[in-house]
């Protein structure tokens, strides 16, 4: 730990969030701690300090994070731009649904209950997801209502995967998600 200890100011911002995203999934919210974060790092809380005010601004710092690569969807919406609309589909559903990811979006949720600055990240995420989804129904010619319907349909889909899972590590495999996207795209 001493070693560790000596080479901490070379511990970047999202080493610290990327050690509290697992805190959160395996653990949950409760479990948020500056000693558990210390503890998972090998380092000191001067480390801690040395990178965030304290344990709020810290807070703040992973819900900022978690908002960008959720509204990025980890480069899905980059690589989803030029697909045909179906394919689209199927990529933002594999997005969503995705084994690595899975856990963190359910602690996420179970933060936002509790918390209204997380619940705001959330719904305007989930905005960005559905406005998504719901244009590509729009590009298969499905008319704006029914393309709204079936966006959100397929975003709640989405999450009761996730939500039903429980300890599964892949809550739909890539022939059920195929199937779920062919029932989503029937007339």
């Amino acid at each position: 730990m001493a070693g560790r200890d000596s080479r901490s100011s070379r511990l970047s911002v999202d080493d610290w969030l990327q050690a509290g995203y697992t805190i959160l999934a395996e653990d949950g919210l409760q479990a948020l701690k500056i000693d558990r974060l210390c503890a998972r790092l090998g380092v000191t809380k001067g480390s801690f300090y040395w990178h965030f005010t304290d344990m709020a601004s810290y807070r703040n710092a992973l819900l900022e994070s978690w908002a960008e690569q959720r509204g990025g969807e980890h480069a899905v919406y980059q690589q989803i731009r030029d697909r045909p609309p179906a394919e689209r589909l199927s990529m933002l559903i594999a997005a969503l649904v995705s084994p690595r990811h899975w856990r963190l979006e359910r602690a996420m949720r179970e933060w936002a209950r509790t918390d209204p600055s997380v619940a705001a990240s959330v719904e305007a995420a989930d905005r960005r997801v559905i406005r998504t989804v719901r244009q590509a129904f729009v590009d298969l010619d499905f008319e704006p209502e029914e393309a709204d319907l079936r966006a959100r349909t397929t975003f709640a889909a989405g999450i009761g995967f996730l939500q039903i899972a429980g300890s599964k590590t892949n809550p739909l495999t890539a022939a059920q998600r195929e199937r779920f996207l062919q029932f989503m795209l029937r007339p």
